[in-house]
């Protein structure tokens, strides 16, 4: 039998086999396997193995990647040959052993800007993710959640405030970016999906064997082919995850949510900084530019009174000297959970006046959303708040 990624098991980042991180792409039962779980070569095997002409797996795979059919209704109208269609008809079938990831669409919210799309989407077993569909000058980029929940526990996130529940399969972070590509056509069958970035719900490198599988799919040329170039994983700083990215040579670009310029600073905002300490993460971030040449993406939420003095500028041109690095700076989105206050105009201007006397490039993140809860998380968690503490009807859209 194929193995098939499942990455629904709770790891706490140790792991045997690789050191790293337990492995997450175990066999899944027979009626519990997606064919979005797939790659190209596994289709082919799995064709191969009930006796269909793994030559049709092409065909098959331009069907659900490249036109997006996610309905076995969707399959059966494919023009493709009788074998593959007889094939799909025994294997959709209840009790067939596959099915196809299609999240239900729970709630779908446009911004003001008339440039963002926030999707609440149910998955199989009842738990509900968050995808962002946003608009750029030339461009529109999704960002996929890669768990439910995350165990991170950034206090100032509305995802690591609701803990976490469980990794996601690679069907179901491909599944997101089919959801948005469609709504994307239905308002202008010329524009597509350009950027895909992994920054929302869930830590991608704690969920690393089914991130890097679903990207394969993601960037396939014959499917989605969103560039691997244009493809950001967003850490909090899991250091192993860094260096496997970078010893395994993936092409994809690295942010880093650093948000403090000490150990003290930082581990107050950001509880992974006891797991792996700032040194670890400064240490592993200069070894990827190194073994990699890339540069690095920092991001910082600027939080007034907390990491937007002039003296921690200071420390973190300091910090990052020598590094190919460009600095994000990004306007906090208040939740429930977390008290801090976004930063006053000044400050930040301030702050980024001097990172970039020291050299850097240093940008403020474009604010998509705020009106559609497009932050990480706040979207689920306004959602599951009784209507009487959330001060709006769950239903409101």
């Amino acid at each position: 039998m194929v193995a098939i990624p499942a990455g629904s098991r709770e790891s706490d980042g140790e792991c045997p086999a690789h050191g790293i991180f337990p492995d997450n792409i175990p066999s899944m039962s027979e009626a519990t396997r997606s064919l979005h779980d797939l790659d190209l070569a596994s289709l082919r095997e799995v064709l191969a193995a009930d006796g269909v002409n793994p030559v049709h797996a092409a065909a098959l795979w331009r069907s659900l990647h490249r036109e997006g059919r996610a309905t076995p209704e969707e399959l059966a109208a494919a023009p493709l040959l009788p074998p593959l269609h007889r094939w799909l008809e025994r294997a959709l079938a209840p009790g067939g052993g596959w099915f196809l990831d299609r999240p239900e669409p729970v709630e779908e919210i446009p911004s003001s800007d008339g440039l963002t799309r926030k999707f609440l989407l149910r998955l199989r077993d009842g738990q509900t993710i968050e995808t962002v569909l946003m608009g750029y000058e030339g461009r529109h980029t999704v960002c996929v959640s890669t768990q439910a929940g995350c165990a991170m526990g950034c206090v100032f996130c509305a995802t690591g405030q609701m803990g976490f529940v469980r990794h996601l399969r690679p069907g179901e972070i491909v599944a997101q970016v089919h959801h948005a590509r469609r709504v994307l056509r239905s308002v202008d069958p010329e524009k597509r999906v350009r950027n895909l970035v992994l920054m929302g719900m869930g830590e991608p490198l704690h969920n690393y064997e089914a991130v890097m599988h679903a990207l394969g799919i993601i960037s396939d040329t014959r499917g989605l082919a969103i560039g691997p170039a244009r493809i950001a994983i967003s850490t909090v700083g899991v250091v192993p995850g860094i260096r496997r990215l970078a010893s395994e040579g993936r092409p994809y670009r690295l942010a880093v949510s650093l948000h403090g310029s000490t150990r003290e600073e930082r581990s107050a905002l950001v509880p992974a900084d006891k797991r792996w300490s700032f040194d670890e993460l400064l240490e592993a971030c200069r070894d990827y530019g190194r073994e990699t040449g890339k540069r690095i993406f920092f991001e910082w939420t600027l939080i007034e009174g907390r990491n937007d003095s002039p003296e921690t500028a200071e420390r973190l041109a300091a910090l990052l000297a020598g590094m190919d690095a460009h600095l994000n700076l990004i306007p906090l989105n208040p939740t429930g959970g977390f008290d801090g206050v976004e930063s006053q105009a000044g400050s930040a201007r301030r702050f980024q006046a001097i990172l970039r006397a020291a050299g850097f490039p240093c940008t403020f993140r474009q604010r998509r959303g705020i009106d559609v809860a497009a932050g990480c998380g706040m979207l689920r968690a306004e959602r599951k708040k009784p209507a009487a503490t959330a001060g709006v009807s769950p239903s409101r859209r």
